[in-house]
This record gives C-alpha cells, structure tokens and sequence, in this order.
C-alpha cells in the first residue's frame, strides 16, 4: 500500500464525512416546517427524510459534473497537488459546517464546500487553478437569486392558499395542510438527495482523477454514488435539531398552511437546479420560502433580527471556509506527505470532538426542538439550573 493510496482513503474517508455533516446540518431544510406545525413527529421526520435523501441521491448525476469539473481546474493541476488541494477544501467545509450547527445557524454546506475548495486552490496553485465562470455561475449567482425567488413563490403561495381555503374553518384546514405537509415535505428531501449528495460525490470523483484510479471522462462509479447516498442519509437520521429549532421556530411562527407553501416552494427550485446542473444551497432556498411565508401572511411576525444573522453568516460562509481551507492546505504542505495529511486529519477531529462536546452543555434534541422560541436557540426550560454552593449566594 503506498502512501498516495493512503492519502486518497483518507480523502474518501474525510468527504463522506463532509457528506455526513451535510445531511444533519440540512435536515431542518426539507423537515422543519413539519415538525414545527405537528405534521410529522419530529424522530419519523428525519427518519423519513434520511430513507428519501437516500433515493434522491441515485436519480442525477449533473450536480456532481459541476463539482468535479466546473471549481477547480483540471488543466493545472494534478497526482498528490489535487489531492491535497481536495482534502484541505473538505476540512475547512466541514469545520464550518459544525461551528454554524453549534449555534444553530443554517448556514449553506454547499458553500462551506466551495470555499475550501476555492480557498486550497488559491493558496496551491493561485487566480488560475480556479474555474471562476463556473464559480460565479453556477455558485455565486445561484446563491443570489435563490432565497429572493424562494421568497417570493412562497409569499404567493402562502397568500393564495389562504385566499381560497377563506371559507373553511381553520381546524378543518390546518388537518387538511397537514396532511399534505407530509408529502410536500417528501418531495423536499428527495430534492435534496439529488443536490446535496452529488456535491460529495463531485468531490470523490476529482480524488480518484487525481490518483488516476479514473479519467475525467470516466462514469461516475456506482460505489461512489452508493457510499454518498448513505452517508448523507445517516447524517440526516441524526437531525440537525439545533438548525431545525432555528428553521422552525426561530424565524417565524409556522402554521400548515404557511408550511406547504414553503415545501412547495422549496422542492420545485431544487428539483429544477439539480435538472440543470445548478449546485444550488438548499439552506438559502428553504430559508427564502419560510421567509415568504411570513410575509404572505397577514399579521404574521418575522423575527429579522435571527434573519440578519443568517444572512451574516450567509455572507461570510465562501470566505470563511476558503481560508480555512487555506491554512489546512499550508499546514499539510508545510509539514509534507503522508504526516502532513495525517496531521490536519487529526486536527480536524479533535476540533470536531471539541464543538460536539460544547453542544452537550446545552443540548437541543427531539424533546424540546418544538418548544416555544424565547430569543435563544436553547429553550429555557432546558437550560442547566447554576449550581449554588453552600454558604454562597
């Protein structure tokens, strides 16, 4: 076994772990809005939502075409050059994955990904190992016109739906949209399947390229298509419940109505994106269409002060996983080989151990992800009493 091959296992091992990442960071995307309005228990919603990111991850492939050739570019670089570029993008996609879960920020994982791979790129091999048509193409301006659309199909939506179910009584409605909650929301985690795990497996892809397991030309491999469709599928088993507490109860108080206009919204862009090749965030969209849905309903309250922190975090997401991916790429290539790679690995774990273990402190779970929002992502009610020592205040 040479050191190049381990290099490319710890790669694959590192981008499913993205992939991981990226399904419980996602989660609240195609599930909150149903978990929030009771139409869906929230452990059958991710349940649910895993074995349907699952499926969708096998129906297209063009999403991972853009990854694996439209970011980096393939003419200037290649062997051990694009796998450590490969390797440092992962890393700092997935260190800002965890940091925005950690405060339940729904940040874009789409973008964490592109930034450290644009970030390792630009610090490798400079302005001209990066495919900038298709970063501000397919990326950038994706990015901008998604949530604006999202809003406004939502608004419409939401507003028409209300306008023609005027006349039927509201416990009689709310049933009836939650019944159809449970399909839209369906339809919204098969979109995201087919956007979300192709990004990964873009990424593996350029891996094997670089260690000329493959050609460019090459058809995606099945087991590639496999180990993706069922990491992002345990990933989103797990929850998210910290985006989803933020989608869900966070951004605007949601009822069935305003939830189906939402899911709708949300799975008709993403589905069309991916029919066209389009890495779209589907954390911008859905956020966009939650957005819509309380601007289409009247007296309804929208809490923009959690909105703008979206956006900030939105906003610097590209550039911050970018010079993460930076640094882990002059780490690894300063110490050199196989002990550079290894080397950010292990850092990248213990980081990752690190904010798993300050989650716990205040843990957000399936028991009260659904508690009413007081200003804070972790409930009240939930919050650890302080300890008073005796003989003290």
């Amino acid at each position: 076994m040479t050191a190049e091959f381990v290099v490319l296992l710890v790669v694959v091992v590192t981008a499913l772990a993205f992939d991981f990442t990226n399904g419980f960071h996602d989660t609240g995307n195609a599930m909150a809005t149903s978990i929030a309005t009771g139409a869906l228990k929230p452990k059958v919603a991710v349940a649910l939502s895993a074995v349907l990111n699952l499926i969708g991850a096998f129906l297209s492939v063009e999403v991972a075409a853009t990854v694996a050739k439209g970011v980096v570019d393939l003419g200037t670089v290649g062997g051990e050059d694009l796998l450590l570029i490969v390797f440092a993008g992962l890393v700092g996609g997935i260190l800002w994955n965890i940091a925005t879960w950690l405060f339940g920020l729904p940040s874009s994982s789409s973008h964490a990904l592109f930034g450290g791979l644009v970030g390792a790129a630009l610090a490798s091999i400079g302005v001209n190992g990066v495919v900038w048509d298709g970063v501000l193409g397919k990326v950038l301006l994706p990015a901008l016109l998604a949530p604006v659309i999202a809003a406004l199909v939502a608004t419409v939506g939401t507003w028409s739906m209300r306008r023609l179910t005027r006349d039927i009584s509201e416990e009689r409605r709310d049933r009836g949209f939650r019944l159809g909650q449970i399909g839209t929301a369906s339809l919204l985690s098969l979109a995201h399947g087919t956007n979300d795990a192709q990004k990964t497996m873009g990424v593996i892809f350029l891996a094997l390229v670089a260690h000329g397991s493959i050609t460019a030309d090459t058809e995606m491999p099945f087991w590639v298509k496999f180990a993706c469709a069922v990491a992002i599928a345990l990933g989103t088993y797990l929850g998210g419940w910290r985006i989803i507490r933020t989608l869900g109860k966070g951004l605007v108080e949601i009822a069935p109505t305003q939830g189906l206009a939402a899911e709708s919204s949300s799975a008709a862009i993403i589905l069309t994106s991916s029919h066209f090749g389009l890495p779209l965030s589907t954390t911008h969209v859905a956020t966009g269409s939650i957005l819509g849905t309380g601007l289409g309903t009247k007296g309804a309250e929208v809490r923009w002060g959690v909105a703008g922190r979206m956006v900030v975090a939105w906003l610097i997401t590209l550039p911050s996983a970018a010079l993460v991916g930076a640094l882990c790429w002059a780490l690894a290539h300063m110490i050199g080989g196989l002990g550079g790679v290894l080397f950010v690995f292990t850092l990248l774990c213990g980081l990752s151990l690190f904010m798993w273990l300050r989650s716990r402190k205040e843990p957000v779970d399936a028991s009260n992800v659904t508690a009413e929002w007081d200003g804070s992502l972790v409930p009240a009610a939930s919050t650890p009493e302080p300890v008073v020592q005796e003989g003290r205040p």
